[in-house]
């Protein structure tokens, strides 16, 4: 469970990637041998893995993220909307998000992601990225946890039922288990990371890094 005062704990200044851990472009992405297979890194944690895309795509990616990341969300802003035009759906790629929140804000938040079934996954961590400014980042008086709550209307969430979700032991463990996993068994130790067909890249990535990686392994 994880209340109000935890999720501002370590919030007075948003801390995400952007003050935890450096910047990696994409020269400096990592490849390394110890990274896991493909069929180790797709087992799905508890409460299991959205994805987007066909299962029998030939590339995989895996990202790992946390919503208070400001380069996660300059990916899926600048980023995102051609990969998923481009490759998801277009049957190219199969893609999943997972959890890897780096304060109690971002852990809020991918619990109220969570809250609400798999259909609503995607629409709220797209809005809480695109709008990640807007309540993450909020200066006093206002607090980001009620900023949180003021966006999360959006999605239909009542002040009972995002409460609620917060309070929700299950969801709270399961969310802390994809990045504890992510930590020690993927060695996952900044964000964006990502996981395509079973290898590891670090940093924000554009779509033109993305596609060198994609397309020699599609073909194109």
């Amino acid at each position: 469970m994880i209340t109000r005062r935890d999720a501002l704990n370590l919030t007075g200044l948003a801390i995400g990637a952007a003050v935890l851990l450096p910047r990696l472009s994409l020269q400096a992405l990592a490849q390394d041998a110890s990274a896991p297979n493909l069929s180790t890194l797709m087992e799905p944690g508890p409460l299991g893995d959205v994805w987007l895309g066909p299962k029998d795509a030939k590339v995989t990616i895996i990202e790992y993220a946390s919503l208070t990341c400001s380069h996660c969300a300059a990916f899926h802003r600048q980023t995102w909307p051609a990969l998923k035009e481009r490759y998801i759906d277009t049957g190219k790629v199969r893609f999943t998000l997972r959890e890897f929140p780096l304060d109690p804000l971002a852990t809020a938040a991918f619990m109220l992601a969570r809250c609400d079934g798999e259909a609503k996954y995607y629409p709220i961590t797209d809005l809480l990225f695109d709008q990640q400014q807007a309540w993450a980042y909020v200066q006093k008086p206002q607090s980001p946890v009620d900023a949180l709550e003021q966006m999360l209307r959006q999605a239909g969430y009542s002040k009972d039922k995002f409460e609620a979700c917060l309070k929700d032991q299950k969801i709270y463990s399961a969310v802390n288990a994809v990045k504890q996993r992510g930590l020690d068994v993927y060695k996952v130790d900044s964000t964006p990371t990502f996981f395509i067909n079973g290898e590891r890249f670090k940093g924000d990535m554009s779509i033109d890094g993305m596609e060198k990686i994609i397309k020699p392994i599609l073909g194109a």
